[in-house]
C-alpha cells in the first residue's frame, strides 16, 4: 500500500467510496458503552420518541466515518488530528442504513514551525443510501512531506 504524504493532497478533489451497513445490534451495543440515551438503547422508547425507532448515536456516526475515510485513503502519513469543526448531523442513521462517505482536500498549508509537515483540511460528508447527508464536518490534521 503507498502512502500519501502532504503533497499529494490535490485541492478540491473528490473521493467517494466506502460502504458500511450499519446493524441494530451494533446500534445498541454501541449506545450502551458511550451514549446511553433512551433511543440509542431501548426500542420501545425510541419508537415513542420524535426519532420513531432506534437511531446511532452521533459518535458512533462519527465513528463509522473514521473507519470508511481510512477505506478510501488507505496509509496517510498523518502525524495528528488537530481540529473536527462545523459538525453537522442532518439526518439519523437507522438500523439498516448503507453509508458511504466523500472526502474533499479543502486546505492545504506549510507547517510554520516544522518544515518537515503540513497541515491539510478535509470536509467529510457520510450520507445514507438515499443520498440523504446524516453527517458532515471538516477535519484538519498535520501530515509528513514526502522524504527527500
Amino acid at each position: 500500500m503507498t502512502t500519501t504524504y502532504y503533497e499529494d493532497f490535490v485541492l478540491h478533489q473528490k473521493r467517494t467510496g466506502g460502504e458500511y451497513i450499519v446493524s441494530k445490534k451494533e446500534v445498541i451495543e454501541f449506545a450502551k458503552k458511550w451514549d446511553p440515551q433512551p433511543y440509542h438503547i431501548d426500542e420501545t422508547k425510541a419508537e415513542a420518541s420524535i426519532h420513531g425507532g432506534v437511531i446511532a448515536s452521533a459518535t458512533h456516526t462519527l465513528a463509522i466515518s473514521f473507519l470508511l475515510r481510512h477505506q478510501i485513503e488507505g496509509n496517510v502519513a498523518d502525524v495528528a488530528g488537530l481540529e473536527l469543526d462545523e459538525m453537522q448531523f442532518q439526518n439519523p442513521v437507522r438500523p439498516g442504513d448503507r453509508l458511504s462517505v466523500t472526502i474533499e482536500y479543502v486546505e492545504r498549508r506549510d507547517s510554520r514551525k516544522k518544515p518537515d509537515r503540513g497541515i491539510v483540511a478535509r470536509v467529510i460528508e457520510v450520507r445514507n443510501q438515499k443520498a440523504k447527508t446524516v453527517c458532515k464536518y471538516k477535519d484538519v490534521f498535520l501530515a509528513l512531506k514526502r522524504p527527500r
